[in-house]
């Protein structure tokens, strides 16, 4: 018996908030966290309390559930509670520049330490010239000059005294001092020299050479008593400088709570400004040899060797950090080494270290984009191996393909104890999970937040408040009772079913926000239900030129779809297409024709390779039930084709099944199909009709073409009755209903569609096995014994299919 069709009010659920004591969303308070996401926000907390390594957190939902807020709301509330990590600095190691050190400082402590340095260098660039310049450095430099000058001259003079006891004298010349026989105190001139006897000449040219010996070792002795001299002046330099500095650095010491290691640096400082004063010294013009700088280099880069780069600084009464990358590059994740041109090379120091995110986030949360971060070079696995060794080590990814123009560094790195919350699909974390299996074990805990919520009295008033809250956080007009149970209505329409609630708080939001704009513009204080009504109009009418043009098409019968009459093998299909935000129905005309044949079901649109593989396996249900179903004893005879009409592009699904079968099995028996009733619904291979998507569209879709020629009252379609309680049609469908113009029945079986759609009973087999006569299933059983006789008569007994 075919069913009845459903009653007005059974196609719309509507809202009534009549018992709540509220006028408008002004009355409500705040919701203090999102509605219907309680499992989801227990696995954030989780997550946020688990010290364990590996207890990081990957967030999952819908765009515009909310999930962002909600997780960085209430980490920025527990990060509030936490106390401040530490501050980071880098430093230069004075033992090896190409290696930086790190320093821990109390929270807020660094740019306090910068500050100090800086000033300490300062002070010393303005104090140090005058100490050189000073009467009693001056005094005591020349003392020292004066000491190892008169130490040289004296050894040369020795030598001088050793050749007067031989008659011979040093002569300075253009190759330097040389040793000469004299003659009346002047030298002797060679010719003279070689004029002299035998014996004379070799008694001088002995006592030559051997003074000769004297003065080499004279000579050799120079540089040793100038490297003396220069020690003697840097120990000098020391001496006077190591008052100051220590008076400089005590100064920039004072109230400054150092932990050990920055105490030791210290230390080292000091000996290293010690060994370099002379590079405050400014040289005189013209001189290169007074107290010049002992650093080469710019003047500034001189003094960078003492600053200080503070990496990380973190206020004492800020609490944990809550930082969110959102471009996250492995430079901007953990940080990056930047260079300076000078004279032709690429240099760098450690005062050019940048931190990275991980650097910023370090003791408290960072929060990235999953997708973003797997798109991004090497910035995966940099995250793993920082989290894995708990340290963050600053490194580029061409590292090994640096030019010998380039000056690298290698920073030492820094501890890292940080909890990181990915953003992301269901799609992302099985693509993670499946292909690297360090995923699992860095991120044990997923928060899945749910994009639907259940609608009952227990939730009304929890989404109303979620309402108000949207509307005093967007700076919205109060939303009355009205306008709220209407954007409740719509959030049901939203996830097609009148059951749940849309948990999308971004996709409520600009409902509000839209309807706000209508409400300004008709100068409501006040927002009404039919300023919902109206924005929600207004945003279907801005977006559906596609729908329009194509209901264009079908109205001027250039694509053909009958909304009257009868026709064999002919049923109308409905289809849900996709237009930026907008679904709408799309009915579309499914054809059947039968012959003698092998068996074979033809799906056309599979053939030409239009077919999806849902559609396909729809298709080989439907051929399922209809041999389990007719004439099971007898070899099927049947060749059928099955096509979508006028369709030009891919189609996949199997909610078209039933109604591929339907024009089947009117073309098989021969009764013609009401052409005023369209159909939606999968089959499974007992005939049972299953649920289908986009049921609201499908309806309205073919509502809307039917109402445009004119409601004859004998239209209407047929749906699986799975989907009955997903129904929220829009008002003039409902009102069509109400009036008989319009109908929708309500589908458990092949035979239930079958009987509606031809108005013959489809009949149940009898205690002799046979359907009864006249039924449609008796009409396609017969035509199928019908094709087997004829298959049989024309091939004969022997052959074979």
């Amino acid at each position: 018996m075919a069913p009845d069709p459903l009653p007005a009010e059974a196609l719309y659920r509507r809202t009534d908030l009549a018992g709540l004591d509220f006028r408008s969303t002004a009355d409500l308070d705040d919701v203090e966290t999102l509605v219907g996401q309680d499992r989801a926000l227990d696995a954030v907390r989780f997550a946020a309390r688990m010290r364990s390594r590996g207890y990081n957190l990957f967030v999952m939902g819908a765009k515009g559930s909310g999930k962002h807020a909600a997780v960085r709301n209430y980490l920025n509330e527990r990060a509030a509670a936490l106390p401040s990590p530490d501050d980071w600095v880098y430093v230069n190691d004075f033992d090896d520049a190409h290696r930086p050190r790190c320093l821990r400082l109390p929270p807020g402590g660094g740019p306090a330490f910068a500050r100090r340095l800086e000033g300490l260098v300062k002070d010393l660039r303005d104090t140090v010239p005058g100490l050189f310049e000073a009467e009693d450095y001056r005094l005591k430099r020349e003392a020292i000059e004066k000491r190892f000058a008169e130490r040289s001259e004296a050894r040369f003079k020795e030598v001088a005294e050793e050749a007067t006891k031989r008659d011979l004298a040093l002569v300075r010349t253009q190759q330097g001092l040389v040793v000469a026989p004299v003659e009346d105190g002047k030298p002797m001139p060679p010719e003279k020299f070689q004029a002299l006897p035998a014996e004379r000449r070799s008694v001088l040219q002995a006592a030559i050479e051997e003074v000769q010996g004297h003065l080499r070792a004279a000579l050799h002795t120079a540089p040793i008593l100038e490297r003396e001299r220069q020690a003697a002046v840097r120990a000098l330099d020391r001496e006077e400088a190591g008052a100051l500095v220590d008076l400089e650095l005590a100064e920039a010491r004072d109230g400054l709570e150092l932990p050990a290691e920055t105490a030791a640096w210290l230390d080292r400082l000091r000996d290293d400004l010690i060994d370099n004063v002379s590079a405050f010294v400014r040289p005189a013009e013209g001189d290169e040899n007074s107290g010049g700088p002992a650093i080469s280099g710019p003047p500034e880069a001189r003094f960078r060797r003492w600053a200080v780069n503070v990496l990380v600084s973190n206020g004492a009464a800020r609490g944990a950090p809550v930082i969110t990358e959102d471009h996250p590059t492995l430079g901007r994740l953990i940080g990056r080494i930047e260079h300076r041109a000078q004279m032709g090379a690429m240099l760098t120091d450690f005062t050019l270290i940048r931190p990275g995110a991980l650097h910023v986030a370090n003791g408290g949360y960072l929060l990235l984009d999953a997708q973003k971060l797997l798109t991004n070079a090497h910035a995966w696995d940099a995250l793993k191996r920082a989290l894995y060794a708990e340290r963050v080590v600053i490194e580029g990814p061409a590292e090994s393909a640096a030019t010998a123009l380039m000056v690298s560094i290698q920073p030492c790195p820094i501890p890292l104890a940080v909890k990181v919350v990915l953003f992301g699909d269901q799609r992302v974390q099985a693509a993670l999970s499946a292909m690297d299996p360090d995923f699992t074990d860095l991120f044990k805990v997923a928060a899945d937040f749910d994009d639907v919520m259940d609608r009952d009295a227990a939730h009304d008033l929890l989404y109303a408040r979620l309402v108000a809250t949207i509307q005093r956080r967007s700076a919205l007009r109060p939303f009355d009772r009205g306008a709220v149970e209407r954007v409740i209505e719509h959030c049901s329409r939203l996830v097609s079913d009148a059951r749940k609630l849309t948990a999308r708080v971004g996709v409520i939001a600009d409902v509000m926000r839209e309807a706000d704009y209508v409400g300004r513009d008709r100068r409501h204080r006040v927002i009404r239900a039919e300023d919902v009504e109206d924005a929600l109009e207004a945003q279907r009418y801005r977006s559906d030129r596609v729908e329009r043009r194509m209901r264009e098409q079908i109205l001027r019968e250039t694509v053909r779809i009958a909304s009257d009459g009868e026709a064999v093998g002919q049923v109308n299909g409905l289809a849900v297409l996709q237009a930026g935000q907008l679904a709408f129905g799309r009915p579309t005309r499914i054809s059947a024709r039968v012959r003698v044949g092998r068996g074979r079901v033809i799906d056309i649109e599979r053939e030409v390779e239009l077919g999806g593989p849902l559609h396909s396996k729809g298709m080989l249900i439907l051929q399922g039930y209809l041999a389990g179903t007719f004439a099971p004893d007898v070899p099927v005879a049947l060749q059928a084709s099955v096509v979508f009409e006028q369709s030009y592009g891919g189609v996949d699904g199997d909610s078209a099944s039933s109604t591929e079968l339907y024009a089947l099995l009117s073309a098989l028996s021969q009764l013609p199909i009401r052409q005023g009733i369209a159909v939606t619904g999968s089959v499974d291979q007992m005939g049972m009709v299953q649920a289908i998507g986009g049921v609201n569209e499908k309806v309205e879709g073919f509502f809307e073409i039917c109402n445009a020629r004119g409601l004859s009252g004998g239209q209407g379609v047929m749906i699986p009755r799975a989907n009955v309680e997903h129904l929220m049609l829009k008002p003039e469908v409902i009102e069509a209903c109400r009036r008989g113009a319009f109908r929708i029945w309500p589908i458990d079986s092949v035979d239930d569609g079958i009987e509606v759609l031809t108005g013959v009973a489809a009949g149940e087999r009898g205690p002799d096995g046979l359907f009864p006569e006249g039924s449609v299933n008796r009409l396609v059983e017969d035509r199928l014994l019908g094709f087997a006789e004829a298959r049989r008569k024309y091939l004969g007994d022997g052959d074979e299919a």
